[in-house]
């Protein structure tokens, strides 16, 4: 099929992987020097199920009911692999280039509750307080710019996500205003325009 190749590393383990599996490339943020960016698969579950089930994600995202492989296959073929084929754009893996260590996951979300794309991002928290999610979100932002043409992202975090807010400011998102929404609580929702 034109467009439509195997992802690397893809073996089918679960019911939801082969749709993962035969999906559309999805075009990444420029590698940083310490970040590279790729395009999640169903060999990323047990990452998934570690990242989603960590205490800050729990607190300031929520519980996505994922507590076992094939849930965290079915997160990934529902969620960013969806997104990858439908706006051609997601969540990606965020890997140490010293290392290959996956360490987050970081990327652009349309989600029906905002009018635009926003960008997010949660990093495991033994990597946490070391500039990676600024640098990772400063990466999505250019390239939400430069490569997809977006004049204005939006961005939303839980109330008390202090840490996430400072990633906010520091590449210039700005708070707009206060969302309640029933799928995603109560949030502080951030506009960035060039």
């Amino acid at each position: 099929m034109s467009g439509i190749r195997l992802l690397p590393n893809c073996k089918p383990r679960a019911r939801f992987a082969a749709t993962l599996c035969r999906m559309s490339e999805p075009a990444l943020p420029t590698p940083t020097v310490r970040l590279q960016f790729s395009a999640l698969a169903a060999d990323d579950s047990p990452f998934i199920l570690e990242l989603v089930n960590e205490p800050g994600w729990l607190q300031h995202i929520g519980d996505r009911n994922v507590h076992d492989l094939e849930s965290a296959t079915a997160y990934i073929s529902k969620g960013p692999a969806a997104s990858y084929a439908k706006h051609g754009f997601g969540l990606y893996r965020v890997n140490l280039v010293s290392t290959g260590e996956t360490i987050g996951l970081c990327g652009l979300i349309k989600r029906d509750a905002l009018g635009q794309p926003d960008v997010g991002y949660a990093f495991l928290q033994r990597h946490s307080g070391q500039g990676y999610a600024t640098e990772a979100a400063a990466a999505v932002l250019a390239f939400a710019q430069q490569a997809l043409g977006l004049n204005q992202l939006l961005a939303i975090t839980s109330l008390d996500n202090h840490a996430s807010i400072r990633v906010l400011e520091k590449i210039g998102f700005r708070y707009q205003r206060l969302l309640e929404d029933a799928a995603l609580g109560s949030s502080k929702v951030f506009v960035w325009r060039p």
